[in-house]
């Protein structure tokens, strides 16, 4: 089961990052993903031959029909309510190298709400949920802990700070970040969200310095996992996080070793690198020979 984290991201491909200040620049064609974190997550897991209940709320407006569509395509079970404030979206500058700067317009109001009588049904019949940190999501917590059923979030670059990342961080069971975010504190940051919260385990990705894995069992010092070379020229570095998550997820729901999950990660996510947005997903027999 994933909550949250539908949208549309506008790519434009850009010569450097940062962009040089003038009134225009010249680009090659300006391309549109339906996706976004939690979009992606279930499409990765679903092309996984995990089956999926993705749950969210997003516009009646062409952005939203866009995320429906590919979400159809598929095979997800989208089941999304109407929000009159409309669908989230990106414009994501990106570089030659994938490398991307993203403006992120969240337009859900802060008094969005899931009903709970829509998502709990879901939620006991479910062996995992993940969770995006939406606004909204963060007023299921307390009933996805008392559910039982585990679950995940990721956390993107939250700086170890925030309170809004840090009520997702000590709720989940299994809780991803970029490292990134912290910087050289990401240490720290994650035995933290070990010692202070629920997590049996917390994921640090540094893309193509590859993951860091840090468990009750691994003392407290982050394990390293390192990035698998994309098997083809890098493209577009969106979404690979998202899929490095349903790489590890589909390894942990299969029962294998965390540190096995990390390396599945790796894989998926250096497969996403290599084509446009989500248009191509890892396959679970292209994983389980990596």
């Amino acid at each position: 089961m994933v909550i949250g984290g539908s949208g549309v991201d506008t790519v434009v491909r850009v010569d450097a990052l940062p962009v040089p200040l003038a009134d225009s620049h010249p680009v090659a064609a300006i391309r549109e993903w339906p996706g976004h974190t939690g979009g992606n997550v279930a499409l990765g897991c679903q092309a996984l031959a995990l089956t999926v209940k993705f749950l969210d709320v997003i516009g009646d407006d062409w952005i939203g029909g866009q995320v429906r569509e590919r979400m159809t395509k598929g095979g997800v079970d989208f089941d999304p309510l109407v929000s009159p404030a409309g669908t989230r979206r990106a414009v994501n500058l990106l570089d030659p190298t994938g490398r991307r700067m993203s403006f992120y317009d969240a337009r859900d109001p802060e008094d969005l709400r899931m009903p709970r009588d829509f998502y709990l049904p879901h939620l006991h019949r479910a062996r995992h949920a993940h969770v995006s940190i939406m606004g909204f999501a963060r007023h299921l917590l307390d009933d996805l802990v008392e559910s039982g059923t585990p679950f995940s979030t990721d956390l993107h670059d939250w700086d170890g700070i925030a309170d809004h990342h840090r009520a997702f961080a000590l709720k989940a069971d299994l809780v991803f970040l970029s490292a990134a975010g912290a910087g050289e504190r990401i240490g720290q940051v994650m035995r933290e969200v070990l010692r202070e919260g629920r997590a049996q385990a917390v994921v640090a990705t540094a893309g193509a310095g590859g993951s860091y894995l840090l468990t009750h069992e691994t003392g407290s010092t982050p394990r390293h996992v390192p990035a698998t070379p994309p098997p083809a020229p890098v493209l577009d570095s969106n979404g690979a996080g998202d899929a490095y998550v349903s790489g590890f997820l589909y390894g942990k729901l299969a029962g294998r070793p965390l540190e096995e999950c990390a390396r599945l990660g790796a894989v998926a996510g250096a497969y996403a690198c290599t084509v446009d947005g989500n248009t191509s997903l890892i396959s679970p027999d292209a994983l389980d020979r990596s």
